[in-house]
């Protein structure tokens, strides 16, 4: 499944998630919409939520090449979530890759959301990308799921 989405302008913050299997090309597409996305601003924070993701077909050179490439600021602040002890271990890899970058700012790699959210600053979550029921239903409304 691909992966997800939202930007809160007002919170400064980018919301990713998605479930199932992650691949190279799910990430690598996740990357170049938020690039290319007009709301996108890389000072914003990111949340990536991915409690729901079960496998990671990514290859060590892939991580290093998603992990290397320059898509927020040095001032922002980067979270990965993540459930189980596989996931946990792939997660910190792509952090000591994030970090030996040259565009590494402050990331952080968490087993549950609240702390990961303690970290970022944030009590709670606007409205979680992945949570069909509180998704917003106007273009006009901040918070828009994006797929990539």
């Amino acid at each position: 499944m691909p992966v997800q989405y939202t930007i809160y302008k007002e919170q400064r913050l980018v919301v990713s998630t998605g479930d199932g299997r992650l691949t190279f090309d799910d990430v690598r597409a996740h990357q170049d919409r938020l690039l290319s996305d007009p709301d996108f601003n890389p000072e914003f924070d990111q949340l990536m939520d991915f409690t729901r993701f079960t496998d990671v077909d990514l290859s060590v050179s892939e991580i290093r090449m998603a992990a290397n490439r320059k898509l927020f600021s040095p001032t922002s602040r980067r979270a990965l979530v993540v459930a189980g002890t596989f996931m946990y271990g792939m997660a910190r890899m792509f952090q000591a890759y994030y970090e030996m970058s040259k565009t590494a700012s402050p990331s952080g790699v968490f087993r549950d959301l609240p702390s990961a959210l303690k970290w970022l600053g944030r009590e709670k979550l606007p409205v979680l990308a992945h949570d069909e029921t509180k998704r917003p239903d106007t273009a006009e409304d901040e918070g828009k799921e994006k797929t990539a």
